[in-house]
């Protein structure tokens, strides 16, 4: 898989995909990520990318030149044109069996807003989908972005050990995961529930089982049963 990313500011998308998991899996060469300077496709000698919106209002808007030259430009680079999605407080949102369907594209291709949004004609004309990470507005579409790249690479195939890894969150089988205990096996006078240290691993899959039916019911339960 690659992902690319149309961004005001791709060191800030760089520097945090390669840390940790997900940098690790790049540096194997896993997936791909790559970052792209939306201002080097503006003509402004000032590399100005902004402008005040038509109507009144405070902040600026994205102009709508560089940001089709930028998109357009990561297409004809591609053997296929990507999935494109705009990051945006107003897109449908975003849930782990949206990032299931992701991780089986080959390109996907990240737009990031950045101010008070980008010009309406250029979303018009490139028809992304638009996904929303939550119903609350961030400065940019960088972080929504990360989210997403993380959220889709960590299920590609040899990023994390096994299957297993990811099977389990939340979410995943439309459950929230168990309680998750370690080391020691007694702290501030809790013990870690016996059945996890019995080492039998049916009545311990039984358990972590009706502990995501019991966490899901008292924390989510829209969750339960899809409603």
């Amino acid at each position: 898989m690659r992902i690319d990313i149309a961004t005001l500011f791709p060191a800030m998308c760089g520097a945090v995909l390669s840390e940790s998991v997900i940098g690790r899996a790049l540096k194997a060469g896993k997936a791909a990520v790559v970052c792209h300077d939306i201002r080097d496709y503006t003509k402004d000698k000032h590399r100005r990318v902004d402008d005040k919106a038509y109507g009144g209002g405070t902040g600026m808007v994205m102009m709508p030149d560089p940001v089709f030259c930028c998109i357009e430009s990561i297409c004809c680079e591609l053997p296929q044109r990507p999935r494109i999605i705009y990051l945006t407080p107003q897109g449908c949102a975003l849930t782990q069996n949206l990032i299931k369907e992701l991780a089986g594209e080959k390109y996907l291709l990240l737009l990031c807003g950045h101010y008070e949004g980008i010009d309406q004609r250029v979303i018009d004309e490139l028809k992304p989908e638009e996904i929303s990470v939550g119903d609350f507005v961030v400065t940019g579409g960088e972080l929504p972005a990360l989210m997403l790249a993380d959220a889709v690479l960590r299920l590609l195939p040899g990023v994390l050990p096994n299957e297993e890894a990811y099977i389990n969150d939340s979410h995943f089988d439309g459950l929230l995961e168990h309680p998750l205990y370690t080391r020691p096996e007694e702290w501030h006078g809790l013990r870690v529930p016996e059945v996890l240290i019995s080492g039998n691993h049916a009545n311990i899959k039984r358990w972590k089982y009706d502990q995501s039916l019991s966490v899901t019911g008292r924390k989510r339960p829209d969750l339960i049963g899809g409603s």
